[in-house]
Order: structure tokens, then sequence, then C-alpha cells
């Protein structure tokens, strides 16, 4: 332990375990100043004693937070988390004045302020994510810091807690007595159900909730399987370090019926193109139609012209894709879409038309961000849906839920929805999961669950198709489903 300074740490140790408990706020927000004070003096001997955890700990914060966003570190220490995620305003608080300097001398190129959390007053910034790291267990009122951060928050804002396991306690105990660990005041118990619940308490929806981290030491090839792998798995998960929490605000809705787009991919579909534009219900400020045509051979396109001059006070649009497929399809409607809010409705008129209202209520009602139908609630037609389609969609459903931590009933429906602005971040991250996708399903639900979307099911109806021919092959298309599900368990589950 060269460097450290044995004596100094072991009294304090001592101190720090035979102090009471604060009986107010006051003398807690002093015991934490003094605490913090002391750290910084050792902060960076320390990190380095630790860098696997450290360094885990930033890979895991990259994962959640994309770079370039404003983001909010509350607790922030000497600054070389909110530094990692790469932000593009990046502010930190901190309840002590060493660390608040400490962090300024690291990383001049961001914002540090002196302030402690439950007292926080930004007047009236707002961030597109705010981190709680190694912080709840030291906060005197966790509902009350809780309950400040809406002021913060705008609609898309995301909340990233984490804090490490109670199961890990005999270990890091034995560790503070080895002088591997630096010794700590006597935290709050705060186990997952507990944040999930003051959350939800202080008007926050919780939208993931995972454990990482197996091995928090730098040891070659075995700490990346045991991180990577083995703590991503159901019974090694239970002995992870790490809960990572991520949750949205429930205050930040639309205070204006926001106006609608609704693309609709048809190929060989003429038959049902009138049924929709009569059926379609007027949604928001504005309801648009796009129907985008892909190559048909039955007139469908000549028939999307007829019926948008049928019904001249519909505002109706027709594009032909110059690529294949629905994927290409949706991409080419939503580039073109006006309306804040983007919906998909599939020219097979197997789901209602008039169930997208349902749609819209629940998105502009904060029940959820990215909406997607499940035709496997209600009694379907025994003719709608072939055997094998149906193991298959119930098997890449459990597949993808798994994958993305939020659960999922019907992975294939082709009812989709979601903000314009949720699209456009999707549509500018979509590297991360290449071009495989023909159908668009995968696509936006991969995106979705990227950036920590709130998805929600909406059961419909689904009816048999009274025209035309499907359009999907279930062998090679259930391949290529396999092949894109293989792409996300990388980018999606299997992360350290």
């Amino acid at each position: 332990m060269a460097g450290v300074p044995e004596d100094a740490t072991a009294s304090w140790a001592r101190r720090l375990r035979s102090e009471r408990t604060p009986s107010s706020q006051v003398a807690h927000l002093q015991l934490c100043e003094q605490f913090f004070d002391h750290y910084a003096g050792q902060v960076e001997l320390w990190r380095k004693r630790n860098r696997g955890y450290h360094n885990s700990l930033a890979s895991l914060a990259r994962f959640y937070i994309p770079p370039h966003m404003k983001v909010l570190e509350l607790g922030c220490g000497p600054g070389d988390l909110l530094a990692a995620v790469r932000p593009a305003e990046g502010v930190g608080i901190d309840i002590s004045a060493g660390m608040v300097d400490l962090a300024r001398r690291r990383h001049p190129d961001l914002e540090f302020h002196r302030m402690v959390a439950e007292e926080i007053d930004l007047d009236g910034r707002r961030f597109d994510y705010i981190i709680l790291s190694d912080l709840i267990g030291f906060l005197y009122d966790i509902r009350g810091v809780l309950d400040r951060l809406h002021a913060l928050c705008h609609r898309d804002t995301r909340i990233v807690i984490n804090w490490y396991s109670r199961v890990w306690q005999p270990a890091l105990n034995l560790a503070e007595r080895l002088g591997l660990k630096y010794p700590q005041p006597i935290l709050n118990w705060t186990a997952p159900g507990d944040v999930l619940n003051l959350l939800h308490l202080a008007g926050f929806e919780a939208i993931r909730h995972r454990r990482h981290t197996l091995l928090p030491l730098r040891i070659p090839l075995l700490a990346a399987f045991a991180n990577r792998c083995l703590a991503n798995l159901p019974l090694f998960r239970s002995f992870a370090l790490l809960n990572f929490v991520v949750a949205r605000s429930l205050h930040a809705l639309p205070e204006t019926p926001p106006p609608v787009t609704v693309v609709c991919p048809c190929r060989n579909e003429a038959g049902n193109i009138e049924t929709i534009a009569r059926r379609l219900p007027a949604m928001g400020s504005h309801t648009e139609l796009i129907f985008v045509e892909g190559h048909s051979t039955d007139g469908t396109l000549e028939e999307c012209g007829r019926v948008a001059a049928l019904f001249p006070a519909r505002d109706i649009r027709v594009l032909q894709q110059s690529g294949r497929g629905k994927g290409d399809a949706v991409r080419l409607g939503f580039a073109q879409a006006r309306g804040d809010i983007l919906m998909i409705l599939d020219a097979d008129a197997s789901v209602d038309p008039e169930d997208l209202a349902q749609f819209y209520q629940a998105i502009t009602a904060g029940k959820g961000e990215f909406l997607n139908g499940c035709r496997l609630v209600y009694a379907m037609d025994p003719k709608a849906m072939r055997f094998l389609n149906l193991v298959g969609n119930r098997f890449f459903a459990w597949l993808l839920g798994t994958m993305m931590g939020q659960p999922l009933k019907d992975s294939l429906c082709g009812a989709k929805v979601l903000w314009k602005a949720s699209y456009e971040r999707i549509a500018a991250g979509r590297a991360h999961f290449g071009h495989l996708d023909p159908f668009g399903d995968f696509d936006l639900l991969f995106g979705a669950a990227k950036l920590n979307l709130s998805i929600v099911e909406i059961p419909v109806r689904y009816r048999r198709r009274i025209y035309g021919e499907t359009n999907i092959s279930r062998f090679s298309d259930g391949l290529l489903l396999l092949r894109m599900s293989a792409r996300a368990a990388a980018e999606l589950y299997f992360i350290a």
C-alpha cells in the first residue's frame, strides 16, 4: 500500500463506523461534506488501485448514455464518469468543495458546482441525461432528491442510477479491512425494489433494471468473460456487483394535441387502399396519411392516387419507394412526415385502422414512448396467422424482450407508434444494428431499447386478410430474424 496514508485512513474508518447516524439533514450533510473533502485528497490514488471497477463503470455508462448529450451528474466526485460519456454539455455538482476543485482541474471543458443534491437548483436548465452514480446510499432524503429532478427534465430525459448490490457487502467490508478499498460511512440499505418504489412514488417510470459486473478487477481475459458473458446469465446475474436503473419523468406531457402522420407501406394491396382511407380516424390537431407504394404489379400505385383524389379534404400523400421491403418504405415515409407522432399501419387491413386512436391516447398521456401492437391478446381468426408464424412470433418476442430488458409478447405486429423526435434519434444511431432488417420491426425495437425508451404493448384485434397474399417467407425471413437477433444480443445484452 505504498503511498497510502495508512494511519489516517484507519483512523478515519474507525471514526466513520463509530459515528451515530445523523438525526437531521443538516448533520447528515455536514458528515458527507467532511467525508468527501477528506476523500478528495486521496481519490486519484484509490481510483488507480481500483481501476478495473472504474473502467467497467465508465463502459456501462457509455452503453446507457449516448455521446454528445446534455448530461448532469449529481455527486460527480472528480468528474471522471461525466467526462467518460463524452457530453456535448456536461455539468457536475458535488457537496465537497475539494472534489469540485479537483474536477475542475481534471476536466476544464466541463462545468462543476458545489451544491448538495437535496437542494439542487440550476435556474430552469434541463438535461438529456441525469446520472446518480454510487450516490443514493449517501442521500438523506432519496425521495426528496428525486422530486427535485423533475424540474431538470424534459420529455425525453433519462435518469440513470447505479449503486452496488448488498450481496457484495461482506466482500467490500473485507476489502476495507485489508486496505483495498476506501472506507465509507454507514450507507442507506437500498435494495432494487426500494429504488423502484421510490421512483414510482416520486412520479418516475422505471424503464430498465439490470445487474452488471461479476469481477471488478483487471484480470486479462477472465474479467472480460465474467463481466460480458457470465454476468448476463440468469444464475450468475444475482451475484453481480452493480445495479443499474433507467427511469423517465412522467410530469413532462404535451400541452396541446400534437399532429399525427400515419405511414402505410403497400405492395400489391390495391383492394385495401380505399378501406384504409375511409376508416382511418382523425387524431390530434391534424392527421396526415402517407401511402408508400413498393413496386406493385396489381395497380396499387394508381389506386393510391385515385383514393387521394377521392378524399380531397383529407391530407393524403402518395410516395413510391426506390428500394425494396417494408423497412425501406417506412423510412421513406417517416423522412417525409410532417406530424409530431409517427404511426405505422400495414396495408393488409389485418389491424383495424380505428385501433390507432388508442395508440394516440396512450402516447399523449405518457403511458409509453414506443407503442407496439400486440395481436396475441384478443381472440384471433384461426386463419389470420399460421401456426408456424405464431410459434416463431412468440419465440422472437421472448428473445427480444430478454435482450431489451422490457417484456414483449408480439415482436412482429405492423402497428407501431412513436414520437418523431424519438425516431430521429433512432435513425441517427441505426449503425448500431446495421441494415439487416427489411421489415423495419426489429430495427425500430432495437433502436428504442438502445435509447431506453419506454416500450408498451397495445392489444389490437387481428383479422385475416381479405385481399392479396402475404409478402413474408417463414423460413428465409426467420433465418434473417435470427441473424438480427444475434447482432442485437452483442449490442444490447452481452455488455460489460
